[in-house]
């Protein structure tokens, strides 16, 4: 139950987010914009690191380099984002950006890459995509 009200609660930071982004953006530009998104996420999160103290920067030495580079994938997130909800609209930008997740996890999941338990791929996995496809389809086109 955690996991899902998580999950609706990043489902609506993430849409709100893409909208304040792209407002900033217009009067600000693209990239002084995820400057200050990631400057100020940073702020808040170096503070509720210092709060909670749940790290340790000396085990960072065992970790694989290339999971350092999440840092560097929200840049281009942030910046992909605020393209496609100025090109599209905030909710067909979003949708597609869904279903590309869904599809990267489930890639993840059927190869085992990274570190994820591998999971068969099953024809339920495959309609529910083809679903939210044809949803996405059907919503664009009114």
């Amino acid at each position: 139950m955690a996991g899902a009200l998580y999950a609706i609660v990043a489902g609506l930071f993430i849409s709100i987010q893409s909208i304040f982004n792209v407002r900033l953006s217009e009067k600000a530009g693209f990239w002084l914009t995820n400057s200050l998104v990631h400057g100020s996420g940073f702020i808040v999160s170096l503070i509720i690191f210092w709060m909670v103290k749940d790290g340790n920067l000396h085990k960072l030495q065992s970790v694989n380099k290339l999971y350092l580079l999440g840092g560097c994938m929200g840049v281009v997130i942030v910046f992909t984002a605020m393209k496609s909800v100025t090109a599209l609209n905030p909710a067909y930008a979003i949708a597609i950006m869904l279903i590309v997740q869904l599809l990267g996890a489930l890639a993840l999941e059927s190869f085992g890459w990274f570190g994820v338990d591998k999971v068969a791929l099953s024809a339920n996995r495959l309609i529910g995509i083809g679903v939210m496809i044809a949803g996405v389809v059907i919503f664009k086109f009114k």
